[in-house]
Parts: structure tokens; C-alpha cells; sequence
């Protein structure tokens, strides 16, 4: 048995690395040519299912989907919902179908994947993507554990659960799983329920690409960066919900005034977000019909990408107070500082 210890050392190798440098460009060049060579795949008889399709990525996701010829299976929480409805008016009979979805419902999850096994077309299930996902902001003291339950629930366990349901299926295909993580898997601000989810989707996602790898299935992981105002993914909560929903004790450490701006400082950075929903479901789509996808897809501003590499490469202490740098203007946090 190969020892662990041996293995770095040869990896320290002045020549060792210099292959590994020699090898991972060639990799990249030739990753690069095939990604520029215009390869079309035909989505006829081919199935996607997609969840979260109510609104947001998923809605506009299963439009475009459709408009490219493939068949859709939409899991949405409200079928009889508007944006539910509208897909169905959208294609031609029988390309799109609505199914009603609960992913933290195991019951629900069995029933779907009967469904879709009853209603595949002739090549079958190509691809899942796992898009379903709910959002809370708040200092970590002002969350309840029912709370971190129900979003971790939806996030993280739910399309775990998809996964383990339809796995056979995409992997009889060769086929495509997609999953929508966040920046917010590496920038954690005021947001630690939806970070963590997506930090651990993240993992989930590192260890099952390399195992279906093995069997021709590609998972890949977009990370959108702020698209609140195009998703709507987190409805404001007004201070005084906040402020009601603390117990005394809460109350003796976080003023009101700390609470009214720190809800503020969060609207205001959510408004501040891109409404061009569009560059997310490209990624998508290239991730489902790309004959290369990328493992990753970071779709954020330059300010997003450039704080994802400052996260990785400076001291945390440093990285934190640049976090820390927008609170600064606060009174009550300067107050609370102190």
C-alpha cells in the first residue's frame, strides 16, 4: 500500500511538478479548443427534470429548455401556480410536464420518479437540475434551529434526495446533474443558514462528480453571485418582524437600532444585485449540453469574483475586515464594536 507521506514527496519533485505544470496546460489547451468547437446535441427524446420551476432560474430555465426542443419535466411546489401555468401554454402538448413537488417530502420524491419513469421519451432521462432552494438572512442569535432545519431541508438534504432518486436514470443515459450552489458557499456575511447549505452542496457535489465520472455522467456546480432583485429568492422582513421575533435576552444585546440597520444594510445590497437572470440559465444550459462542461460555473460581477479570490488567498483576519469595511458607516455597529 502506496503511504501518503511517499506521495508528497514525489509530488515536491522539482521535475515531478514540472510535469504536472506540463500536463495541466496541455489539459487546458486542449479543454479550451473543444469547448470552441461548435458541437449541437440534439434534445429530441431527451428528458430534463428540473426543480424550483414555480419562478426565478427554474421558470426561465424550463422556457428556454423547451424552446430548444427538450422535454421537461417541471417540479413545482404550486403546479396550479401562475408561473406553473404559463409553461404549459408555453410548448406543444405533452413536451412540458408539471409535476407537483415537495423536495423535502420523501413520499413525494418517489411518486415523481414513478411518474417520470412512466412518461420518459426515447433517450430517456439526460438531465436533472437541482435548483429548488429558499433563502433567510440574520445574525446567527437571531435564527431559531426549526429555521436552520427547514433551510437545510430544502437545500442541502432536498437535492440530495433528488439525486438518490434519479441517479439511475441519468446514469443509463450518460447524462448531465446540475446543481445551483452560490458565492455565498465561499463569502458568509449575515446569511450563515443559506452559506452553510451551500457550502455543504458544494462537498456533496466535489465527491459525486468523481463517482459518476466513472460511469460518463458530468455533474457540474453553477455559482451564481447576487440575483435577488431577478430571482426574488428572499422577500424583505421588516425590523420590527426581526425585532419581534427575539427572545429578552436577545433583546439586552442587540438594540433596535443595530437591528433597523442591519436589516437596511441587507435590503440595500440585495437591491444592488444583477436582474439579468439570462446569464445564469446560459451557464445552465451549456453545463446540460456542452460536450466539455465546466465542473464550475462562476457567474457573478468582477467585484464578486475578485472577493471570492481574496477569500482564498489572504489571511482570514484581513479577509474579515474587508468584510467589515460596508458596516463601518453604521453608528450602531461602531456603538457595538466598543
Amino acid at each position: 500500500m502506496v503511504s501518503i507521506p511517499w506521495l508528497w514527496s514525489c509530488c515536491l519533485d522539482p521535475q515531478t511538478l514540472v510535469y504536472i505544470l506540463l500536463f495541466g496546460l496541455l489539459g487546458l489547451a486542449i479543454h479550451t479548443r473543444l469547448r470552441k468547437k461548435p458541437v449541437f446535441l440534439d434534445p429530441r427524446g431527451r428528458a430534463v427534470l428540473i426543480t424550483g420551476c414555480d419562478s426565478g432560474f427554474g421558470n426561465l430555465l424550463a422556457h428556454r429548455l423547451l424552446d430548444l426542443g427538450f422535454t421537461v419535466f417541471a417540479a413545482c411546489l404550486f403546479p396550479d401556480g401562475e408561473g406553473a401555468q404559463a409553461l404549459l401554454t408555453h410548448s406543444s402538448p405533452g413536451q412540458v410536464k408539471v409535476i407537483k413537488l415537495d423536495v423535502t417530502s420523501d413520499k413525494e420524491i418517489e411518486q415523481v420518479k414513478q411518474y417520470v419513469q412512466d412518461h420518459l421519451p426515447d433517450k430517456g432521462l439526460w438531465g436533472l437540475v437541482n435548483n429548488a432552494g429558499i433563502c433567510m438572512t440574520g445574525m446567527v442569535e437571531w435564527l431559531t434551529i426549526e429555521k436552520f432545519q427547514k433551510v437545510l431541508d430544502v437545500n442541502l438534504l432536498g437535492s440530495i434526495r433528488t439525486t438518490l432518486a434519479f441517479a439511475p436514470l441519468i446514469r443509463e443515459c450518460k447524462g448531465r446533474m446540475v446543481f445551483l450552489s452560490s458565492i455565498n458557499a465561499y463569502l458568509s456575511f449575515m446569511n450563515s443558514i443559506y452559506s452553510l447549505t451551500k457550502a455543504g452542496l458544494e462537498k456533496f457535489c466535489d465527491c459525486l462528480r468523481l463517482e459518476m465520472g466513472l460511469f460518463g455522467v458530468r455533474v457540474c456546480i453553477i455559482e451564481p453571485g447576487n440575483y435577488a432583485p431577478a430571482t426574488h429568492i428572499l422577500p424583505h422582513v421588516s425590523s420590527e418582524k426581526v425585532w419581534n421575533s427575539l427572545s429578552a435576552e436577545a433583546k439586552e444585546v442587540y438594540s433596535k437600532e443595530l437591528i433597523e440597520d442591519t436589516t437596511k444594510f441587507i435590503k440595500e445590497r440585495l437591491d444592488g444585485g444583477s436582474r439579468k437572470s439570462y446569464e445564469v440559465v446560459d451557464a445552465i444550459v451549456d453545463a446540460l449540453t456542452s460536450p466539455t462542461p465546466k465542473p464550475r460555473y462562476l457567474v457573478a460581477s468582477f467585484i464578486d469574483k475578485l472577493s471570492i479570490y481574496l477569500y482564498l488567498w489572504l489571511p482570514t483576519f484581513l479577509f474579515d475586515q474587508i468584510l467589515l469595511i460596508p458596516t463601518r458607516k453604521l453608528k450602531s455597529w461602531q456603538h457595538n464594536d466598543n
